[in-house]
């Protein structure tokens, strides 16, 4: 963030520094758990809203997509208007969005209210962490930086668990009303304690090209979110969609390589490190949001395990990438990044490789076993892949660059979810389709008493009874082929890493970039 610009080497004792540390974090474990909370809730969600398996997911991508859209400008609102009005008006917003997300009746009013909270909260992350920066010195950054990313890890570990509980003692609309007492204290906090920073009235925003991009994210996201429930180009909706988001990227392109001073700046894809970074961070971003998506509906569904136990059993996985975070940040500058990330990379394919495995009968110790290890090869690729991306970026370019960096995540987690979803929708019909070709009054299997008394084709009984069989065979096949996919991106981008530059000593900046 740029208004960090401000914290000299001689920074000055702030006051009440350790208050203002409490209340920016307690905004930052707001924001962060709601990437998470709600995914346990998804299946009470859906009925309560009467909503299909594929539709219900616009509650996990409307956020990430109004996150990924607002995080950019943050910083110019920010420098324009004030950084604390600007973070207080965000803890308001996001509050109030969230509590209109637990009263929500429809699907359509929880989508527009989840939008809402992730315009409010993109902000959150990155203004606290600008503020964090300017109240400690730089020998105290180091510590400063380590504690919120803890507090931003500490939102995907508890979310699940505590979203399972809420949800199994109260309602799934407590996952949101939550964040009513936390967002209390974060303003009273904020208001209390942070002082106002400097504006520029002169600041300004290329509001042409941040609309053109904003408007193909989310239009491409209609077409993913809708595509399968519409079938495809065989709709005219789908159609207009894929147009406008076409079109409004190709005038985005258009208006970024002739603006004078572009929402988004060409020069910085020229450093092959942070263009290789992008692509990293993209690919991380489907395979970890969209595997959490996946492992909702698995355990509670096809496990039929209770709401809380889902939770507990996910939630081990926010903890490996917790501890190898710390880990990792005391590896880097003495190990090779690119080994470093390889490892990560080779870690999440190998925890999607066991989950190919996979059938309702697996055990709960497998799944927090693999689920570790999944989040370990997370924090192996966090740390390591914000420090190689930044290492040979100009110092006055890393402010666009975090931006684009974190947009690129959000975006592929958001694309991430719809792709998995749709392929789940698809193959489960094309898989069911392909077994009932084998159920025949013919099959000699049938003639075994044990089967003939369950799924006797020739009763109406054995023929729901086998019906509903052979969707949850096709079910857990589908959800194989998506577990192999997350698998195939991991793998693929492993040579990639042999075109990224060696940085030859750590960067000057905060690895927590990553997280924002």
């Amino acid at each position: 963030m740029s208004s960090t610009a401000g914290a000299a080497a001689g920074t000055p004792p702030v006051a009440n520094r350790g208050a203002i540390t409490v209340c920016v974090i307690l905004a930052v474990i707001m924001q962060a758990l709601d990437t998470t909370i709600a995914n346990v809730a998804l299946p009470y969600i859906q009925g309560s809203v009467a909503a299909s398996a594929d539709q219900v997911n616009w509650v996990l991508t409307s956020y990430i997509v109004a996150a990924a859209i607002m995080t950019p400008p943050s910083g110019y609102l920010a420098l324009r208007f004030g950084r604390k009005r600007i973070l207080n008006i965000s803890i308001i917003g996001f509050v109030v969005a969230s509590v209109l997300c637990g009263l929500s009746q429809s699907l359509v009013e929880i989508v527009l209210f989840r939008l809402l909270q992730g315009f409010f909260g993109a902000a959150l992350v990155p203004l606290s962490q600008s503020i964090l920066l300017d109240i400690y010195t730089p020998e105290e950054r180091g510590s400063a930086m380590a504690l919120f990313g803890v507090s931003v890890m500490v939102g995907p570990v508890l979310g699940p668990v505590i979203g399972g509980w809420l949800t199994d003692h109260a309602s799934w609309r407590w996952v949101f009303y939550i964040n009513v007492p936390i967002g209390v204290l974060a303003f009273f906090g904020v208001s209390a304690f942070v002082t106002e920073s400097q504006t520029q009235a002169s600041a300004k925003l290329d509001w042409t090209g941040f609309g053109l991009l904003s408007l193909s994210i989310a239009a491409l996201q209609l077409f993913l979110d809708r595509g399968e429930q519409l079938d495809w180009f065989s709709s005219k909706e789908i159609m207009v969609e894929a147009l406008v988001a076409a079109s409004a990227f190709y005038l985005f392109l258009v208006h970024t390589f002739t603006a004078r001073d572009g929402f988004v700046k060409p020069g910085l894809f020229l450093d092959r490190n942070f263009s290789m970074g992008m692509l990293f961070i993209f690919i991380v971003g489907v395979t970890y949001l969209a595997s959490l998506a996946l492992m909702t509906p698995y355990l509670q569904t096809l496990m039929g395990y209770p709401v809380v136990t889902a939770g507990i059993v996910m939630g081990p996985r926010g903890l490996g990438t917790m501890v190898c975070m710390f880990i990792v940040g005391k590896l880097v500058g003495r190990v090779d990044t690119r080994l470093l990330l390889l490892t990560g990379l080779a870690m999440t394919a190998w925890a999607m490789y066991e989950m190919t495995g996979w059938t309702p009968d697996v055990s709960q110790w497998t799944i927090i076993e693999i689920g570790f290890v999944q989040g370990a090869g997370l924090g192996f690729l966090f740390v390591p892949l914000t420090t190689v991306t930044f290492s040979t970026l100009a110092p006055e370019r890393r402010g666009d660059g975090t931006g684009l960096y974190n947009l690129s995540r959000n975006i592929g987690s958001a694309v991430g979810i719809s792709i998995v979803a749709a392929l789940l929708t698809r193959n489960t019909q094309v898989n069911h389709a392909e077994i009932v070709t084998h159920v025949t009054p013919f099959n000699r299997l049938f003639d075994a008493p044990s089967a003939r008394a369950i799924f006797d084709p020739l009763t109406a009984v054995g023929r729901a009874a086998l019906d509903q069989e052979i969707t949850r065979q096709a079910t857990i096949i589908s959800y194989v082929n998506d577990f192999k996919l997350l698998m195939i991106l991991s793998l693929a981008v492993m040579p990639l890493l042999l075109l990224l530059r060696k940085p030859p000593k750590p960067p000057e900046m905060d690895h927590s970039v990553a997280m924002e």
